[in-house]
Parts: C-alpha cells; structure tokens; sequence
C-alpha cells in the first residue's frame, strides 16, 4: 500500500506538474519537482529550496533554502545539536516533546500531498505544495494533532529574494476535545544557519529593540519581523522572518541566540503561557521567510513586510 502511494504520488507531479513545465515558462518560472528525497521548488534552472518528508523520522523540514545567487543559507542536523534540521517547526503537545529528539520524542508523520501548486497565468508566479501530517506519540502511537502544512515559495513585484511562506493549520483529532501547546522559550517555527554564519552575524527587528535576556545570549523581543545578516561562506546575506497580524499572540515573540552558534524562532511564548486548542477551533498559524544577497536596510524589509501582508 506505502508503495502505491507513491507511485500515486509521482504521477500527480508527472501531470500537474512535470508536463505542462515547458508550456508554463513562458509565463511562471517557478515549478514543483518530486525528487528521490523530497519536494524541489525551482525558478527556471535554479533550486529555491528543497522540503525533506522521507527518510527523517522525526520532522519533515526546508533543509535547503537558497539566496537569489544559489547560496544556500540553512544547516540540517549539526552535530551540536542533531535535532535542528534547516527550517523546521516544532513544539511541545499535552506534554510530549516534539522538538528535541531524545527520551522518545514525538514524530511528525508525513500521510500525504492533498495539492501541488504552480502560480496561474496573470497572478504573481508562485509554486508549492500541501502536506497532511499526524503528530504522534512514540509510546503509545496515540495521535496527538493533525497539521496540514502549506509551504510556498512565491516573487513580490520588485523584491529580489527568494520568499517562501509557511502556514501551518493544527486541528485537534478525533476523540479529543482539546489539547495544549506548550514548550521551551525557543519552540515554533525554528531556523539553523550556515556554520560560517555562525560567528560575526547579527540580528534586529521592526521594534528596534534587544528583546529581555532569557538566559545567557539568548533574548526575547516582540516585533512583526526579524532579521539577521551575516557572512554565508564569505559573503553577505539577509535573512527575515514575518509573522502574520492574524497568528494567535500578534505581534510574535521572536527567539534569538548568537553563542555559541545562531538561531531564529517565531514563538508564541508557550513556555510562560500553555496554549489550548480546542475541537471547534484549529490554530492556523502563518509566517514568511525572505533571503537576500548582500546586506538590506530596515526601511526595505518594512516596506516588503507591508507588500506581503497586502497580497495575501
């Protein structure tokens, strides 16, 4: 049956996608591939990300996303801490943890690709996909949430990054008339740079502010976007996180850390306030990710923030 599935799988890119390809050029560059370990998205010849659902056990992720100029900005599973894969999204459900993967961790389970989406003709080219996932519970195999998970990558009018959109909607399963969200000051959608960024980068925000100290290096700060640049491999690049006026806990929490290695989250602040979702009400939750070459200044990102809030 795992094997029909894929088969069926291949032969939906083959004809949503794969063929009219040549055709859809002329109009919409980007396209959606299957490849041997997951989902590509390109812009003509040029990789914009790849999104890993097989062979990872514990959550499918972007593993790659690429800068206009092909530099590939995102680490998968280093060896400080095995459990950060590139672009992920983790938390904590009814006590099970989803985000570090020892003492029996939670897995997101990939089922299936309900829709694969190549941008139309005389709307902004865009491409993506939607994938169902079961949340489950390692030692019971109980299902503990259902997401579905819309990843994106689309080009605004005059912006020259690549821009990709995550929106995550949780829905409490059959049986169940609530669960809770809860977690460390970091859990949400999580980003683990290049190694060279690691060192010499820094972050800011559309507040302006440094954001209260949790522990060590690691702070706080409540703003609609984060960015953080530093050098990939050498060079100069922009990376920004948005989080949508909509999300639950507006404007995000946003988590960051330069020592001894960066980090990103968009959070919801789980770890002071438990967030209950309820049978009538799933949790739809919506974020952005941009990545320029080179260095880009707060009054751009602001003006793409706003561009991007006005599209959706």
């Amino acid at each position: 049956m795992a094997k029909l599935k894929e088969i069926a799988f291949a032969v939906l890119f083959a004809t949503c996608v794969l063929a009219p390809v040549a055709a859809l050029r002329a109009e919409n560059p980007m396209h959606v591939a299957l490849d041997t370990d997951g989902v590509t998205i390109r812009k003509d010849n040029d990789v914009l990300l790849h999104y890993a659902y097989r062979d990872v056990p514990f959550k499918p992720c972007v593993r790659q996303l690429f800068t206009p100029s092909g530099i590939n900005v995102l680490r998968d599973a280093p060896p400080d801490h095995l459990h950060h894969h590139a672009l992920m999204y983790a938390i904590a459900v009814d006590g099970v943890n989803f985000w570090e993967e020892q003492k029996e961790p939670g897995r997101e389970v990939h089922r299936s690709f309900s829709d694969v989406k190549v941008g139309e003709q005389g709307k902004s080219p865009d491409a993506g996909f939607t994938e169902q996932l079961d949340w489950i519970n390692p030692r019971n195999k109980e299902l503990m949430l259902k997401e579905s998970r819309t990843i994106e990558a689309c080009e605004l009018n005059n912006v020259k990054a690549t821009f990709l959109t995550w929106q995550s909607s949780f829905a409490v399963p059959p049986g169940k008339e609530f669960v809770t969200l809860s977690g460390s000051h970091y859990f949400g959608l999580g980003m683990r740079f290049l190694e060279s960024m690691d060192t010499g980068g820094r972050f800011r925000n559309s507040a302006g502010e440094a954001g209260e100290v949790v522990r060590g290096d690691e702070r706080l700060a409540r703003a609609k976007w984060c960015a953080f640049s530093g050098l990939a491999d050498g060079k100069p690049v922009t990376i920004v996180m948005f989080g949508d006026p909509d999300n639950v806990r507006n404007p995000t929490w946003w988590f960051t850390m330069t020592k001894p290695f960066a980090y990103l989250s968009a959070t919801l602040n789980l770890y002071r306030e438990p967030l209950k979702i309820t049978s009538q009400e799933p949790l739809v939750l919506r974020y952005a990710v941009a990545v320029w070459d080179g260095n880009v200044e707060d009054s751009r990102i602001e003006q793409v923030y706003n561009q991007w809030i006005t599209n959706k």
